[in-house]
């Protein structure tokens, strides 16, 4: 009796994957796509599009994300160093900012925790 509740205990305790999710509010819809601090990130896809130089339209692969980075990247310090921002997609330096933050989050998860997987 004792080992099934301590056996119940352990299975209840979070893996390091899923502490990282909890931990940088990253979540996945089978829909929408990836969720980070509430924001569906495919509904950034035009400006993904346009700093990964058409290479992506959305982050559902990780794979492609992880290897399209550095081009991400470049294009929004670019952006920024220049303060030339493309209006038609709303660039401000904040919102690149902030999407150079997602980027780095899927990136780490990825990193950390899937590519050795397959």
């Amino acid at each position: 009796m004792f080992n099934k509740l301590v056996d119940l205990f352990k299975g209840a305790k979070e893996s390091p994957e899923q502490l990282y999710l909890e931990q940088h509010h990253i979540q996945y819809d089978e829909t929408q796509g990836y969720v980070i601090e509430g924001v569906v990130l495919n509904t950034l896809s035009e400006r993904m599009e346009y700093l990964s130089n058409r290479k992506m339209t959305n982050f559902d692969d990780l794979k492609q994300l992880y290897a399209t980075a550095m081009i991400i990247n470049e294009k929004i310090d670019l952006e920024i160093a220049n303060q030339r921002f493309v209006a038609r997609l709303g660039n401000t330096e904040e919102n690149l900012l902030k999407f150079k933050h997602y980027v780095k989050l899927l990136n780490d998860y990825y990193r950390q925790f899937i590519r050795d997987r397959k």
